[in-house]
């Protein structure tokens, strides 16, 4: 049936081309039609009383989101002619400003010290505004830049929300030059080490009708992340490429068999079906692993890059065969010899010190596992952020001058007494690092009349059987300070209402912390699991698997444990990403070598003969495989100004060529003196 197929396939190829274009215009309908999340925290389980806490601000209380405006240097009248014109804006449902706190019938000198510190800080002053929708909605995001044009240069608006609506701004101008810059540099390497000067541009055609097609399939999930935008169109770039190279080279082994081009195609088409099939498994294994976070920005990108996978094999088998016939003159044109150095003495020296390189590799894995496991990892969103951002500005201006960086929203049954919250509200207030608690039974009590209190803040704050208070912190988020704060306020809010829920920036981080924690070692027990058992199929043995796999886990282990010795942080996301996908993408390096390694075996070779002939017809496909996957990812590194995007994409460069060394160095030492126990081991190892 294959081999029908591939006949079929290949008769003409003008007319598969212009299907592949045809389909090119609803998938890029679908990608623009696709939702992007960039709220991060909303990927949290939503089992968690933080993400539920969430659920109640947007309904009943309409408080989704919630911003801090610092107003300084200008008159009382601006301020409150400001607060009025945002009220306005659509998706804002409320700005809090000192006279619709207290209501403007209360003289200056009535009101409450503490709203007065509260509100103003030397010459500024600061309003909060919230909004009816998610801090990461369009709306929301429209409404904050409403909110904006109507401020002069003495504003600064401060807030999670805010940071949300910045980094989308970030993402949508710097994506375009991620893509071009890996496009770029990954032609520059496909034309120095394959043997012509348009091959590459043919692969890179039929790469980019899978990317295409993998970000039109989105749509059907509903929304991506920012982080899956970014990334996966380079990462499909790097993982990918490998199976255009291995058609293209069974192309050309068949060529000497047939008269016919398209008959030879058709039976390369039919060997990469079989090959690709395979081989592809193990990388998108490595994705699915993601998808068994709970933390589920995971799942995103798990699905999205295994969905990238299997397009990139399709359009291999389907549109590449075509693309290849058609440019079939121009690729022989312009042949040349592929500049990839000669490493057949390393390997002769390799095999010849086996031992050594067997025993150094063991060595390396206890330095390297003990800085993977004591690598800083930071938490916090915005230190991945250039700090010259206004949100950023302004966030630092609400810490310095109003002692806020964080609000929390503690949600509360409205059946408690009045001695009960006084209780509760003077534990609070006594935590360390709480500057201010808002809620309405405290302004009832600074001695204002309830008459006097606006319905629309009254309704702000009790709402559907509940009461809100918010509680503001100097403390920064993802702190051990705030933790313990945390911690702390959701003991003593139990201690009154044992249904109680605290929510907000910082309480949402301390939850990410604890459940990423979990997570890091379940897809990586899962990804090694699967890539394992899927390598025992293919090898019928126990020990090859265990042998490839350690050799590949080194290399993901020195990876990650590199940031320990520079001193740096990387993003909480990032060791989790990288465990999966390097395990998964370049365990191919290792499998392909051992292949080679067995043929030989097979093929009456003794073992030092076949390490020899499969080490050096490996390593030019390892080289231009990892130099693809390193171009792929590092202009990103070198472009975007968002760390938490670019320490992946750094990682996942150099874990391509960290994978590269040690499938070239240190592999073909390890299966020559481990075949005698695959020998043993293995049902059929020699055929």
């Amino acid at each position: 049936m294959i081999e029908r197929f591939a006949h079929v396939l290949t008769r003409k190829p003008a007319v598969v081309v212009l299907i592949a274009l045809a389909l090119l215009v609803p998938s890029v309908i679908a990608y623009i039609a696709t939702p992007v999340n960039y709220d991060i925290l909303t990927y949290l389980p939503a089992d968690l009383d933080s993400t539920h806490g969430m659920d109640l601000l947007e309904e009943p209380f309409h408080m989704a989101a919630t911003s801090m405006l610092i107003v300084e240097n200008m008159p009382s009248g601006y301020t409150n002619e400001l607060t009025e014109e945002i009220q306005k804006v659509p998706g804002v449902s409320n700005a809090v400003w000192l006279s619709n706190v207290v209501g403007v019938q209360i003289p200056t000198e009535f009101i409450p010290q503490q709203y007065r510190d509260m509100f103003y800080s030397g010459d500024g002053t600061m309003m909060i505004i919230q909004y009816e929708h998610p801090g990461a909605s369009d709306e929301t995001m429209n409404a904050i830049q409403q909110i904006r044009r109507l401020c002069n240069e003495k504003c600064f608006l401060a807030g999670f929300s805010v940071v949300v609506e910045d980094t989308r701004e970030l993402v949508d101008k710097e994506m375009p030059l991620f893509v071009g810059l890996a496009v770029l540099l990954a032609l520059i390497a496909m034309s120095l080490t394959m043997e012509s000067w348009i091959l590459p541009f043919v692969l890179l055609i039929n790469i980019g009708f899978a990317v295409i097609y993998n970000f039109g399939t989105n749509f059907l999930m509903g929304q991506i992340s920012y982080i899956t935008k970014a990334i996966a169109a380079v990462l499909q770039l790097g993982v990918t490429m490998d199976y255009s190279v291995f058609l293209y080279h069974a192309y050309e082994q068949e060529k000497p068999r047939f008269e016919d081009h398209k008959d030879a195609m058709a039976a390369a088409v039919e060997t990469a079906f079989r090959s690709l099939t395979g081989s592809s498994l193990t990388t998108i294994a490595g994705f699915l692993a993601l998808c068994f976070m709970r933390f589920t920005l995971g799942k995103d990108i798990g699905l999205v890059m295994a969905k990238g996978v299997v397009l990139g094999v399709a359009t291999v088998i389907l549109v590449l065969p075509s693309l290849l016939l058609l440019a079939d003159k121009w690729v022989a044109k312009w042949h040349h010899k592929p500049l990839i150095p000669d490493l057949s003495g390393l390997n002769e020296r390799t095999i010849r010190r086996r031992w050594v390189f067997v025993l150094i590799a063991a060595i390396l894995f206890v330095p390297a596992v003990y800085a993977k496991n004591n690598a800083a990892v930071y938490y916090k969103l915005d230190e991945s952020l250039p700090q010259d951002l206004p949100s950023i500005v302004a966030n630092h201006r609400l810490k310095d001058e109003f002692g806020m960086s964080v609000s929390h929203f503690a949600v509360i049954s409205d059946d408690l007494t009045a001695a009960q919250l006084s209780e509760m509200e003077g534990r609070i207030e006594a935590v360390d690092g709480v500057t201010d608690l808002i809620s309405y039974h405290k302004l009832l009590g600074s001695g204002i009349p309830e008459f006097f209190v606006p319905e629309e803040l009254r309704s702000m704050v009790k709402a559907g059987g509940h009461q809100l208070m918010m509680i503001n912190s100097e403390y920064d988020t993802a702190s051990d300070e705030v933790s313990q704060q945390v911690a702390q306020l959701r003991t003593i809010l139990k201690d009154y209402d044992p249904d109680a829920m605290l929510t907000g920036e910082a309480v949402l981080t301390d939850d990410l912390i604890v459940t990423t924690a979990v997570d890091f070692r379940t897809t990586n027990y899962i990804s090694m699991a699967a890539i394992f058992l899927i390598i025992a199929i293919v090898f019928k043995s126990v020990t090859v698997p265990l042998v490839l796999v350690a050799v590949i886990e080194l290399a993901i282990f020195i990876n990650l444990g590199i940031p320990y010795f520079t001193g740096s942080e990387v993003a909480f996301i990032t060791p989790t990403v990288i465990s999966c996908v390097q395990l998964g993408a370049t365990v191919d390096y290792a499998i392909l070598m051992t292949s080679r390694f067995q043929d030989e075996l097979r093929a009456g070779k003794d073992r030092f003969e076949a390490i020899r002939i499969a080490a050096k017809a490996s390593d030019p496909a390892i080289i231009t495989s990892s130099l693809v996957m390193l171009c792929a990812t590092l202009g990103v590194s070198f472009v975007s100004s968002i760390d938490l995007i670019g320490s992946i994409c750094t990682m996942l460069a150099r874990g391509s060529v960290i994978s590269a060394v040690m499938s070239i160095v240190f592999l073909p030492a390890i299966l020559c003196a481990a075949e005698p126990l695959f020998r043993r081991t293995s049902y059929h190892w020699l055929g």
